[in-house]
């Protein structure tokens, strides 16, 4: 045989085994397909097939970030906002998410769009604004459940924005500034109220105890007798003067 027609084989032949070697890293898997049908998963490191009769699809088991693009949601009190988010997924058996679903990546985003309005649609609008943890968990507990059947592991769901248009922020605004104005005169009542069953408190205690009236009253002129500068007019209480008519109409 001439050196070319081994040259040519030899060829072949290395061609034959490069095509044959695969080589896994650490984070990825081999779906292993032989004529048709799964025949196992392997990895990671050097992976030895068939040419023309086994074929493998590689699987990536790192966590994956997903973007969700912004949906149109209508809340529960009819109020349109945009709302986009983000999801971490990662795939946990290699089998199933090649097997059962065709693009496992897409599916998850189309139901990750679809979960998004359909929980957030549930809710008023200041629960989205207030409650972000709460319907992030949520959103995390459905997709979850619906993409075990690919063997995908959902891990965390999270909001990122929720858009508004001009008109809702203004009334937004509007509500809040009358809230805090509702607060401040709450707040001023209360202060008034207790203010009244303090005084009426001492008014009780004066009452029973005129004496103290007196004494307060004496206690109230020696405070005002400090400003010099005043000329001060003031009742004489009918407390003092009354004992002194009496005397004088004695006397007489």
């Amino acid at each position: 045989m001439p050196f070319g027609a081994y040259l040519i084989a030899l060829l072949v032949l290395a061609s034959l085994v490069i095509s044959a070697l695969k080589i896994l890293r650490e984070y990825e898997r081999g779906v292993v397909f032989t004529l048709g049908r799964f025949t196992g998963v392997k990895g990671p490191g050097i992976i030895l097939l068939i040419p023309g009769v086994q074929k493998m699809v590689k699987v990536d088991l790192r966590v994956q970030v997903l973007d969700v693009p912004s949906q149109d949601v209508i809340s529960r009190d009819n109020v349109s906002v945009k709302v986009n988010a983000v999801m971490y997924f990662r795939v946990m058996d290699p089998e199933r998410a090649i097997i059962q679903v065709e693009d496992f990546q897409m599916a998850t985003s189309q139901l990750a769009q679809t979960t998004l309005r359909s929980v957030l649609g549930q809710h008023e609008l200041d629960q989205m604004l207030a409650e972000r943890e709460k319907l992030n968990d949520a959103i995390r507990t459905i997709l979850d459940a619906q993409t075990d059947a690919w063997g995908i592991k959902v891990a965390n769901v999270e909001i990122k924005r929720v858009d508004l248009d001009e008109s809702m922020i203004r009334a937004i605004a509007r509500q809040a500034e009358a809230e805090r104005s509702r607060r401040a005169k709450v707040i001023h009542a209360e202060g008034e109220m207790q203010a009244a069953e303090k005084l009426a408190e001492a008014a009780a205690i004066l009452a029973r105890q005129p004496q103290a009236i007196q004494l307060r009253y004496l206690e109230t002129l020696t405070a005002i007798a400090g400003d010099k500068t005043s000329t001060i007019v003031f009742p004489l209480p009918l407390d003092l003067v009354e004992p002194l008519l009496r005397r004088a109409v004695v006397g007489g």
